[in-house]
């Protein structure tokens, strides 16, 4: 063990590696070149949205290193209105692998009808919200 990772903040832990970078560093808005003005520090803004998304605290619990926490909601609240992590993930993702694709059971309620209760099948394809039917497949 060194010195610098025996000092280092434990939340560095969920930092991007330097190969994941290389893959998203060409992707991102604000690289010189662009146009607009650049970007202040992609990586330090993406280790944040990374540090706040696997721990899973508020934004205001943002380690002070990281990023002033209002500032870095705001810049990722205005990537996602302009589509740019649905383009990151579009880029990134060019061979799923669906081997490890699951569906937790727990989630997967069956109908009484089906599970043997007693009654017709009333209000099936009515929910609170209205006709199930007008929201599959429009």
């Amino acid at each position: 063990m060194t010195l610098e990772s025996i000092t280092s903040p434990a939340h560095r832990r969920h930092d991007i590696s330097d190969s994941h970078w290389l893959l998203l560093e060409p992707h991102l808005p604000g690289r010189r070149g662009d146009w607009g003005r650049g970007a202040n520090n992609n990586r330090l803004f993406i280790n944040a949205v990374f540090w706040i998304l696997r721990t899973g605290a508020p934004w205001r619990d943002l380690p002070p290193d990281l990023g002033g926490w209002k500032n870095t909601h705001r810049r990722f609240c205005r990537w996602r209105d302009k589509g740019v992590w649905g383009k990151l993930l579009e880029q990134l993702i060019t061979d799923p692998d669906v081997e490890w694709l699951m569906i937790d059971a727990s989630h997967i309620k069956v109908h009484p009808d089906a599970a043997g209760a007693c009654g017709g099948n009333q209000a099936m394809g009515v929910t609170k919200g209205g006709s199930i039917a007008s929201y599959i497949w429009q």
